[in-house]
């Protein structure tokens, strides 16, 4: 079994899944393995705590050398340099839980892979998207088996609550040259490095936003070790317990990094080497004066001061915001920050950012928020003409193919400004080689569905279905549920009926449809970004037929249809009601849209439904719904009539890309209680737990 697992507090929860599985395995061999001592020390510790032994696990790293190798915490480096030198067999260990497996890609981490194969294989990041173009999931069976991103953690009280302040900086850096995507360092450093009015700006911010400037733990991130150094000696010079770490005085690290614990230091200037490693729970207080050009970078250093401590209510975060290079985007840091939700970043911006999670906040100064909107609002125009332009210029700026993975990665663009050109991928590179595209229908069909339908359902299953026949010409293809998510592919693409009286009859014309070898291959690539960018884990769930749909996966009312009625290859599907009922099954579909304030909806169809809790959903049915209706009674008996009521929510009519949002399943439901008449409203009891994100969504609209 290989499973990998990514989160924020990552190794408490590798502590509580070990926990129960030591428990079945008394003498399970275990190997945790990290890229700092620091690191070791701590996970030990906490995996000590957790299952209450004291005498649990041995270092290997530096000094350290164990007795045994059965419960061991390890170094990449110590284990890369001594491999060879121990005779274990290659299943020796059970359980291995490789740290910052966004690492595993580098040849250190090849040769762990390589040498142990045990039973279960965890691997822990808080940024699983590389930005080296290499899928780290290839060791997991490339897929994700557990998942806590940023905003759910903090949801859940599982991080410390930010406050963010977007500070404008009055240091213009447009001027510095950008190569390959970030900043040239040495210019950024001679720019801040001989800026005293700067540092002065940033005093006299942070006597404006801190309860107390000389009260605090400050993690402060520069540019380069000069830059570091220089901030540490202007505070002092202002009476500022301040000081520096980077690589030049690592030997004092311990040192500086207990003076900072007990506050004899208040402001400490970084580099780049406290994006990950020691964790200190203390830090109150982050000071980000440089820009960050990479997401996976932001949330790092945002991460160092999001643990929980009894010393802290929040981390208080300072944000130097300056006019900047035109290419230098905002987008990615604050939806990094938002995590997944219906709306666009630039309306989260200028709506005072509505839909952070819980006791966050987010304030952007006058002069910060017209340079972040600018920003944003250039970045998010696309166009043909643009992205072929960037396309060019790709090579000259990065030492990787330019391939559609790599280009929406490293230039920050999504799937759907590709396809917005109404081109597919390798049309686009034509053109960019100034080569003439040869007009094609189908084409043109398959880049308006990459563009709409295949970007709003998110299924594992069916996007495996396809991913794993379309270069066949789908000849493998057998079993019922396979054919509704061939019937679902041919309703993606067209909206008439097939035509066609049989399945081989409709497997041929798709692959008729795919028959070109740059399709295959496009089609290949968009679903190994889709694959990764999947909202929710979707789980089998067990109906009296066979059916295509798994739970908690996300579908758009067509694809719904094709797998709850039966396979029809003559039916067109167009219903547009709430409520679909499927007689011959005895089976009715709850369509819900839980914001409805989106101008959308006129008041005979503005139904209040929302989430009571994660067990109990409150719906109102029709307007002309009464209890003692028969459509009533059968909602009050569908128990004794074994009538199925089944729930597939969405949390807005149209997503962050202004895309119509397709509905998530959340199974199966039983009737509690009602109250009232035309419209009814019932309290259903939901058989199946709904999905963290929809559920926190669902239970803000539960007012009035």
């Amino acid at each position: 079994m290989v499973v990998a697992a990514t989160g924020t507090g990552k190794t408490v929860i590798a502590a509580f899944d070990f926990k129960k599985y030591f428990k079945k395995n008394r003498s399970a061999n275990f190997l945790f393995v990290a890229h700092r001592e620091e690191i070791l020390k701590q996970a030990r510790y906490t995996f000590r705590q957790i299952l209450r032994d004291g005498d649990f696990g041995e270092l290997w790293v530096g000094e350290f050398e164990p007795k045994r190798y059965n419960h061991l915490f390890v170094s990449i480096q110590t284990l890369n340099s001594r491999i060879n030198q121990i005779s274990l067999e290659a299943n020796f260990y059970d359980y291995i839980i490789i740290d910052e497996v966004h690492h595993s890609a580098a040849k250190s981490y090849q040769k762990l892979l390589e040498r142990f194969n045990p039973q279960l294989l965890v691997g822990l990041t808080a940024t699983p998207e590389r930005h080296d173009a290499d899928d780290i999931t290839k060791y997991f069976g490339h897929s994700i088996s557990a998942e806590i991103r940023l905003p759910e953690a903090l949801n859940r009280r599982l991080l410390c609550p930010f406050q963010y302040f977007g500070i404008s900086d009055q240091t213009d850096i447009s001027t510095a040259s950008w190569r390959k995507g970030r900043y040239d360092i040495g210019d950024l450093e001679k720019i801040y490095s001989e800026d005293k009015r700067r540092v002065g700006d940033i005093i006299r911010n942070c006597d404006k936003y801190l309860k107390d400037p000389c009260d605090v733990r400050a993690l402060c991130f520069c540019v380069s070790k000069k830059h570091a150094m220089f901030m540490a000696d202007q505070f002092s010079q202002s009476n500022l317990r301040a000081a520096f770490l980077t690589s030049d005085n690592s030997n004092q690290r311990n040192e500086i990094v207990q003076k900072f614990r007990r506050k004899e230091i208040n402001y400490l200037f970084v580099v780049d080497i406290f994006n990950e490693g020691l964790d200190i729970p203390e830090i109150d207080t982050l000071l980000f004066l440089r820009p960050t050009e990479s997401l996976t970078v932001f949330l790092q250093q945002l991460g160092r001061g999001l643990r929980l401590h009894e010393s802290k209510e929040y981390l208080t975060v300072l944000d130097f915001i300056g006019q900047g290079h035109v290419e230098y985007s905002f987008e990615h840091k604050f939806r990094g920050m938002l995590g997944r939700t219906h709306t666009k970043v630039i309306d989260e911006i200028e709506n005072e950012f509505p839909h952070l999670p819980l006791g966050c906040s987010i304030v952007l100064e006058r002069m910060a928020k017209e340079i972040i909107l600018k920003s944003v609002s250039q970045n998010i125009k696309g166009g043909k003409n643009k992205i072929v332009s960037a396309i060019r210029k790709f090579s000259d700026e990065y030492d990787i193919e330019c391939s559609l993975k790599n280009f929406c990665e490293f230039k920050e663009i999504s799937l759907k400004k590709i396809y917005d050109t109404d081109l597919l991928w390798f049309e686009l590179l034509d053109l960019s080689r100034n080569q003439k595209i040869v007009e094609n229908k189908n084409h043109r069909i398959l880049a308006k569905v990459m563009a709409t339908t295949w970007l709003s359902t998110d299924s594992l299953s069916y996007f495996t279905f396809i991913v794993n026949n379309v270069s066949d010409g789908f000849i493998s293809v057998i079993g019922e549920d396979q054919n509704q998510w061939l019937l679902m592919l041919y309703y993606d693409l067209f909206d008439e009926a097939p035509g066609v009286d049989d399945f081989n009859k409709l497997k041929e014309f798709l692959s008729n449809f795919f028959t070109d070898e740059k399709v295959k291959k496009e089609v290949q690539d968009f679903f190994s970004l889709r694959l990764i960018q999947l909202g929710a884990i979707e789980k089998h769930f067990t109906l009296s037929f066979v059916t295509a749909l798994r739970l908690h996966g996300r579908y758009t009312r067509n694809q719904i249809l094709v797998a709850m009625e039966k396979s029809s290859l003559s039916k067109k599907y167009s219903s547009r009601e709430g409520v679909f009922v499927v007689h011959e099954k005895n089976i009715e579909l709850l369509f819900v849209t839980l914001d409805k304030t989106d101008g959308k909806y006129n008041p005979s169809t503005m139904y209040h439904d929302y989430f009571v809790n994660e067990r109990l959903f409150h719906w109102q049915s029709q307007n002309a719904t009464a209890p003692n209706s028969k459509k009533g009674m059968s909602y009050v008996n569908h128990g004794t009539e074994r009538k199925m009521i089944l729930l597939f929510v969405r949390e807005a009519t149209c997503d962050e890309n202004g895309l119509t949002m397709a509905f998530v399943f959340c199974g199966s439901l039983t009737y509690k209680s009602h109250t009232g008449t035309k419209p009814m409203n019932i309290i259903w009891e939901l058989n199946q737990l709904p999905p963290a994100l929809l559920l926190s969504e669902g239970r803000k609209l539960a007012v009035g």
